[in-house]
């Protein structure tokens, strides 16, 4: 973090300073595209931001001078730089697929699944880091290898039941669907 000052300096808040471990760590983005970080008054690069990210902070990016959101559009910014940058977690036919869900009647029932899923995989991790604190380098290496053939079938089951569970939800909403049109005197072709 460089110590710099900004050319429009923040308004001091009025507020009473809030709960550091439930504040949200404010960035403002000035019109230079330059990100301040208004607890430090330091501006910060988005790398940075992105460590702010990785530690747990809650983090919110707004315009300096019209107070708009730009948290979303810092994010998404972080992950373009993460997936060009040469280990991607996205393979082009996974961003295509996502691509294609938007402006799909599912698109919020995606948006809501992956939430979930990226949600329940990050509790995974939190459980097992907690329970590894005590292992060496080594162990852990060990345990990680021990682990991954049974990650392996424990993803090929939960799979295998996501896809069941749409099936099941495709059947159900083909079903409501044609008592829907039947009311209203109309079959599917």
């Amino acid at each position: 973090m460089t110590g710099h000052v900004p050319e429009e300096p923040p308004v001091p808040d009025k507020n009473p300073a809030p709960d550091p471990k439930t504040a949200q760590r404010v960035i403002k983005k000035y019109p230079n595209r330059r990100l301040y970080d208004t607890s430090t008054s330091t501006y910060v690069t988005l790398a940075e931001v992105k460590q702010l990210v990785m530690q747990g902070e809650s983090v919110v990016v707004r315009d300096a001078k019209t107070s708009e959101d730009l948290t979303r559009s810092i994010l998404l910014q972080i992950i373009l730089e993460e997936e060009a940058g040469g280990a991607p977690m996205f393979s082009e036919a996974a961003l295509a697929n996502i691509i294609r869900f938007y402006g799909h009647a599912m698109q919020g029932f995606m948006g809501a699944y992956l939430e979930k899923n990226v949600q329940m995989f990050t509790e995974i991790q939190a459980k097992l880091a907690e329970q590894s604190q005590g292992l060496t380098p080594e162990m852990w290496t060990q345990f990680m290898n021990l682990q991954s053939p049974m990650m392996k079938g424990l993803m090929g089951n939960y799979v295998e039941q996501s896809q069941n569970m749409f099936l099941q939800m495709q059947d159900q909403m083909q079903k409501q669907t044609e008592q829907m049109l039947g009311a209203f005197g109309l079959k599917k072709r």
